[in-house]
């Protein structure tokens, strides 16, 4: 029987006019220290983007959303905070941010299974699974 393993999450929100607090969930961060796992999986819905504010930039969102896996991913190519240990990664990626890509308080959970299930799992119920992810 697999030994259960804390994981923390943040869920990653666009929210395109941050005076009117409205967001659309965007991506989710999944972080496991016990199994040196962290992972981000990111969607851009244009057309909920442009329900919300018609006037949203959405290449701009999209290439800012791209660097938060790239980031989780340790991948250079993100620059010096993808050179960061894990933990300092993912702390760096939720902390409170007032721009229009902003990211839930993280949360807490006991996962049996592998951390990149609950990856899956939680963008299936969080980021709805119509929506084809922008990167892993």
């Amino acid at each position: 029987m697999p030994v259960p393993s804390s994981f923390d999450y943040a869920v990653v929100r666009v929210v395109p006019r941050v005076e009117r607090g409205e967001f659309i969930n965007a991506g989710v961060i999944v972080f496991c220290l016990e199994r040196r796992f962290l992972e981000a999986r990111v969607v851009v819905d244009e057309a909920r983007l442009r329900a919300l504010w018609p006037e949203t930039d959405v290449e701009l969102v999209r290439r800012h959303l791209e660097a938060i896996p790239k980031i989780a991913a340790g991948d250079a190519s993100a620059g010096p905070i993808a050179r960061l240990s894990q933990r300092e990664r993912f702390h760096w990626l939720v902390s409170p941010r007032s721009t229009i890509i902003q990211v839930s308080p993280v949360h807490t959970g006991l996962c049996e299974e592998e951390p990149s299930e609950m990856v899956d799992d939680l963008a299936r119920r969080l980021l709805g699974t119509s929506l084809p992810p922008v990167s892993r």
